[in-house]
């Protein structure tokens, strides 16, 4: 297993884990968006088991920062955070970075929170606490998804 950490301009670092031997999941990137250390290490735990890239970030933000510099397939994010809540993230990922897949988490189980979410272009949500089964079939959904969404693009040009 190989880690690299770097600085993000003064704030918490992002975290790289690049885990190969499990096919095509090692070449998905990961990006995943949470105020909660616990949450974010628990989330690069239960991928990298299954082969993903991880990168974390502390704030919607530095998310934002992120995907100027880096290609990124999925964003993880939850919705309460500082700052930049989800919502925001949301919208400004769908607007600069349209073809990256989006995955809501809430630990509320308030249905307008996630149908909000959804109209907003959230590709797929998740509601905490989740099992880590859940989690890895949600990023598996929205990878084929989105996947088939950029294959249907490629088709009708």
């Amino acid at each position: 297993m190989k880690v690299a950490k770097e600085e993000n301009e003064g704030h918490e670092q992002s975290r790289k884990r690049s885990y190969g031997g499990n096919g095509m999941k090692s070449e998905i990137s990961i990006l995943i968006v949470d105020d909660e250390s616990t949450m974010r290490n628990l989330l690069e735990k239960i991928l990298a088991r299954e082969g993903y890239q991880m990168h974390s970030v502390c704030d919607g933000q530095v998310a934002l920062e992120y995907l100027e510099n880096h290609k990124v397939d999925i964003v993880i994010s939850d919705m309460k955070m500082p700052k930049m809540d989800g919502f925001e993230l949301l919208k400004n990922i769908k607007q600069h970075h349209p073809g990256v897949g989006v995955i809501i988490m809430t630990a509320y189980g308030d249905t307008y929170t996630v149908k909000d979410a959804l109209l907003l272009g959230a590709d797929e949500y998740v509601t905490k606490p989740f099992k880590s089964y859940e989690i890895s079939l949600v990023v598996e959904r929205a990878y084929w998804r989105i996947l088939s969404s950029c294959n249907q693009m490629t088709t009708e040009l």
